[in-house]
């Protein structure tokens, strides 16, 4: 028997609920962009892979991704170019004849804007007949656009960019009319993005203006989130592995068999696979490699990172240039640290401007500390020497920087200027006659068994030495562990320990913080009651190579926190002595 009232309750209810569907406010327009967008594209370049080199009875020929032209050959020299300014190989051959080794120089990369030169070996096949594989950088650039419903009902959006930090620090307003999507910055200087939406195909476009291009997104799964996320799929909690040995000269050990404790490294790791994309800027660690004792003993890569992706060291590949001047002087070029660079430079004689004793007195090691007293200031958009201001219309660098005014005595004050350090390439270029590519092969990379790094080039195609190197960040950690070892690896040496001892000395003072060795930071970091020296080659977004002498010990992040220093100096203050120079196990006294 039915309760008495029941039908005009239920009746009631159906009023009520029919009611509240006639006043709900509408969805927005913008409601179905709610989602994770993905846009993963190669930009360039179009020339690469097997490259052929045939000797004629009068002629050379190039063969490579279609084309086949005339080589050039000058006694031992080879180089072959490419209509259009598609590509270009700078090559030597062998005395015996069975390899051509040299660099493959690519067309501009629209990502950093700048050129680079590829070490390339052509082995023979047959008398007169040379190949090898042409692998340039890859001009990869990643976007995802995360779309989210707020509170209020808007719609906001976030970009994500691995490779650029496109979008850092940006929430936009998403607007839909029609086809027509527009994001509009909620604050900042950002530039807002317009494109179009097609609700039938699930196709986002939005037009990306430093690029002057469009890139097409599509909708993304967890899963397919490569860039996204630390790891794609999600797994379970971390589970630590040691390092897989290669052919690139590094050992390879677990975490105990050197002495150091797992779950600290666990805990770091297990933090950055937790993190969730969101609006608010976050570490974007990429790789994270530990080495103690000579070997590698953790590897780990996220964000679409793996071990064979070359990673952008930007000024933490400065270093490279006082290993590089230490080379030189170990074999006798014909300077010292001491040596006033402008007698270095007898091009410019009677050219210099602002030639005055201040000027006169500045020497190499002023450069390699960089307190050399120039207008260059790379904290200072105004200043005249500031690294923005190296570009394409100033075709001379090494000119352009010694013309700067002088503004205080060299050697008084350490002030932060990519072109000082740049400006040792053109000291290592005219003492060792050498373009700078074939020394850093021939001295550097080959001993150290590099297996991929890209060198940038100015529009001089003379290699930059203010930062910028891609490579492998498995190579990258070689620097360390060089310096590290006394300027050996694998018991082969490569510079001299005075040098590793010299240019990791204190020589300068940048501020209160931070001192100064040769192209090398100095810093001091404690661990309980425990003080460590540490010393490191440093980048823009995180990019570190740190060594700590006295644990036997290298440790480095690549990261894509680019302009964002305060998040990544914190992987030095913060992660390096709380989960890896803590996990070393403390040694038993006898």
């Amino acid at each position: 028997m039915r309760a008495p009232g029941t039908p005009f309750v239920t009746a009631l209810l159906i009023l009520w609920a029919s009611l509240g569907r006639a006043h709900a406010a509408p969805p927005p327009p913008e409601a179905p962009l709610v989602g994770i967008w993905g846009s993963e594209r190669t930009l360039g370049p179009e020339v690469r892979g097997e490259l052929t080199l045939v000797r004629g009875q009068n002629t050379w020929r190039a063969r490579i991704a279609g084309y086949d032209i005339p080589a050039r050959v000058e006694g031992k020299k080879v180089s072959v170019l490419l209509p259009g300014g598609q590509g270009e190989l700078r090559g030597t051959l062998a005395e015996d004849r069975q390899r051509i080794t040299g660099h493959w120089i690519q067309p501009r990369v629209l990502m950093s804007g700048m050129t680079f030169a590829t070490p390339v070996v052509l082995r023979a096949l047959q008398p007169g007949v040379w190949r090898g594989d042409v692998s340039p950088l890859e001009d990869r650039f990643s976007l995802y656009l995360v779309v989210e419903k707020q509170p209020d009902g808007s719609v906001a959006a976030f970009i994500r960019n691995p490779e650029r930090n496109f979008g850092n620090r940006v929430l936009f307003r998403v607007g839909l009319q029609g086809s027509t999507i527009r994001l509009t910055p909620t604050s900042g200087r950002a530039q807002p993005l317009e494109g179009t939406f097609d609700a039938a195909a699930q196709r986002l476009s939005l037009r990306y203006p430093p690029f002057d291009l469009t890139f097409d997104f599509t909708r993304r799964e967890r899963t397919q989130a490569v860039g996204l996320y630390p790891r794609s799929p999600a797994s379970g909690p971390y589970v630590y592995q040691a390092p897989i040995a290669e052919d690139d000269g590094w050992p390879t050990a677990s975490l105990t068999d050197v002495g150091m404790d797992v779950q600290p490294v666990r805990k770091l790791v297990q933090g950055i696979l937790d993190q969730t994309p969101g609006s608010q800027p976050a570490p974007a660690i990429q790789g994270l490699l530990i080495a103690r004792h000579g070997k590698l003993v953790v590897e780990e890569y996220f964000h679409g990172f793996d071990k064979e992706r070359p990673h952008d060291l930007r000024s933490a590949a400065k270093t490279y240039a006082s290993v590089l001047v230490g080379i030189a002087l170990d074999q006798g070029a014909p300077f010292t640290v001491d040596t006033p660079v402008v007698s270095l430079f007898p091009e410019y004689a009677g050219k210099i401007s602002s030639l005055d004793a201040r000027k006169r007195a500045l020497t190499v090691a002023h450069l390699m500390t960089m307190s050399t007293g120039l207008a260059c200031d790379d904290d200072d958009p105004e200043s005249p020497g500031n690294e923005d201001r190296l570009e394409d219309s100033v075709p001379d660098w090494y000119k352009y920087t010694l013309d700067l005014p002088m503004v205080g005595e060299p050697g008084k004050q350490a002030v932060y200027c990519s072109a000082n350090i740049n400006l040792l390439g053109g000291v290592l270029r005219n003492t060792t006659r050498s373009w700078l590519p074939e020394f850093f092969e021939k001295h550097l990379a080959t001993p150290l068994q590099l297996r991929k790094y890209h060198l940038d080039l100015m529009p001089s195609g003379e290699m930059y030495l203010g930062g910028g190197i891609y490579m492998r960040p498995r190579d990258a950690l070689k620097l360390g562990q060089l310096y590290l070892s006394g300027g050996t690896w694998n018991g082969r040496r490569v510079v001299s320990q005075r040098w590793v001892e010299r240019s990791t000395a204190l020589h300068a003072t940048m501020n209160a913080k931070q001192s100064y060795g040769y192209t090398w930071w100095r810093h001091e970091l404690r661990v309980g009651d425990r003080v460590y020296s540490q010393y490191e080659a440093s980048g823009n977004g995180g990019q570190l190579i740190m060594v700590v002498p006295e644990l036997d010990l290298v440790a480095m992040f690549t990261a894509g926190n680019y302009n964002h220093v305060a998040l990544w100096r914190k992987f030095r203050e913060e992660l390096l002595p709380q989960y890896i120079l803590s996990a070393v196990k403390p040694s038993k006294s006898k």
